[in-house]
């Protein structure tokens, strides 16, 4: 950041609304703020969380924590308040940051937290330390590589949230590693616009834009408006964004995509999960050749594979269908059975990585920790398999297989199918208690605007595609599917409202 703005001072680093800081002013800003806390004694190695929608404010936290050598605690800001009040007290945070409009969080984060010195909120105590209330920190806290940086928050699909320990080592590697395999030749002349929460990979993303000068535009609200992010591209000129396959595809299929210039796009990234398929093509017509996949998780800040722009193709025969890339640069990936041995070339087991991407373990919990990086591999959970020219492909969740009459099945690929269904917009596929088979697969689906379902014309399409065990046993159809606070379906949620509805 001191760097950026000593080379661009004048240049805009944050767009927000109608107010532009340089990189000069967003510099100033951390600095001073970073010495307001000092002044209140706030240490190297203390734990700063944060609750709070997208803002220049939350910007300002990451930097002015890191000047003192603090660490960064972002939750998201959808959680609930008792689930904020855990991150505030497992994370042993001695300052809590609060977006006003959450004071019901700030006061549950306050009750279980006795570690917390210092309450602040944002906007108004925020940008009174970051006017320069004492005297601004000038330089940097000296840190080591493998000193905390990051506490990122796992979104706890398979129990609570677990602080995943992000080193400044390891995110100097992120940052090169992002400019090499994800927006090449990245420089002042840039513009990122953001589209996802920062407490997490939009975080990520605004780091390689600091290292090279590029301005980053921030939506007015919240919520993700299709229609003013296609403006803000047209006005901005931007050239790259990180996107959910979900957010791709809604803003590809809003009828704003074809209203706007978007021809300055350079890199339109997605990760989080797979991306179907016919959503995929749909994108690369709308948008041609910018869309850049990338396979990672928060312990592995997104730098596991990569499929860059020119490996995309709306024609099957000119693109590895399926494959979310290949290994990131200085990154190791396997294929692991369930005693570490290393499977052959095209045979499923769970994706396992190792390399300077890696996380240092979970804060506080060394069980986890080991679990995680048995046999000296971080292990995603994910289940796929590697081709012989080295390209990873994803079968699913390991948690997501269900087993029926015996056999695995797999959801991601009759869901794959399903989503080909002009009437059908979202399919979610989960397995459930069957007598006869032990579990079988249940088919939510959401329609697309003004369709309707016919289910047995939805399951004529597995006909020839699929065997028939991997058929869902039942359909139902739902108006919309429970989505995480990043864009993810929430498949625990699915299972469960299936099971409250018998």
């Amino acid at each position: 950041m001191l760097q950026t703005a000593r080379r661009f001072p004048d240049r805009p680093a944050i767009i927000w609304r109608e107010r532009t800081w340089s990189w000069a002013e967003f510099a100033g800003r951390a600095q001073a703020a970073a010495g307001a806390l000092a002044s209140r004694g706030v240490q190297h190695g203390d734990r700063v969380l944060l609750h709070a929608r997208n803002s220049n404010a939350v910007l300002e936290t990451m930097f002015a924590s890191w000047m003192l050598g603090a660490v960064w605690v972002p939750t998201n800001f959808r959680l609930s308040p008792p689930e904020v009040a855990y991150l505030a007290s497992s994370s042993g945070a001695s300052v809590h940051i609060f977006d006003a409009a959450f004071p019901e969080h700030a006061a549950a984060a306050k009750a279980e937290n006795p570690a917390c010195r210092l309450t602040l909120s944002i906007p108004d105590a925020w940008d009174a330390l970051a006017s320069g209330d004492a005297a601004p920190v000038l330089r940097a806290a000296d840190v080591a590589s493998d000193h905390p940086a990051w506490f990122f928050y796992t979104s706890g699909t398979t129990g609570r949230p677990k602080a995943g320990v992000l080193t400044h080592g390891q995110m100097e590697y992120v940052v090169c590693n992002h400019l090499c395999d994800l927006m090449p030749a990245t420089t002042e002349n840039d513009v990122s616009l953001v589209v996802a929460p920062l407490s997490h990979g939009a975080g990520i993303h605004f780091l390689p834009q600091v290292a090279r000068g590029a301005a980053s535009v921030l939506l007015s609200g919240e919520r993700l408006d299709c229609a003013e992010a296609w403006r803000l591209v047209e006005r901005h000129r931007v050239t790259n964004m990180f996107t959910v396959p979900t957010i791709l595809t809604m803003m590809t299929r809003h009828d704003a995509v074809d209203h706007y210039d978007h021809s300055s796009l350079r890199y339109v990234i997605y990760a989080g999960s797979p991306m179907y398929r016919a959503d995929q093509v749909h994108a690369l017509r709308k948008l041609d050749r910018v869309i850049v996949q990338y396979f990672g998780m928060g312990e592995v800040t997104g730098n596991i594979t990569v499929l860059p722009r020119e490996y995309h193709s709306v024609d099957d025969a000119n693109m590895r269908v399926g494959s979310c890339g290949f290994p990131r640069t200085g990154m190791e990936i396997a294929i692991l059975d369930l005693d570490g041995r290393h499977a052959a070339a095209e045979t499923t087991g769970e994706i396992c990585v190792r390399g300077p991407g890696v996380f240092a373990g979970y804060y506080n919990n060394p069980e986890a920790t080991a679990e995680a990086t048995r046999f000296g591999w971080f292990h995603t959970g994910d289940l796929g398999h590697i081709d012989r020219e080295g390209f990873v492909y994803i079968t699913g969740r390991a948690s997501d297989m269900y087993i029926s009459g015996g056999s695995n099945v797999y959801p991601r690929e009759i869901e794959e199918v399903l989503v080909t269904h002009p009437s059908v917009a979202e399919a979610c596929v989960v397995g459930m208690p069957d007598a006869r088979w032990g579990e079988s697969g249940v088919a939510v689906l959401v329609p697309a605007d003004g369709a309707a379902v016919d289910q047995h014309d939805v399951l004529s399409l597995l006909e020839g595609r699929l065997a028939r065990y991997k058929w869902p046993a039942r359909i139902v159809v739902w108006p919309e599917l429970p989505k995480s606070g990043y864009g993810k379906v929430a498949k625990r949620e699915v299972k469960r409202l299936l099971e409250e509805g018998g």
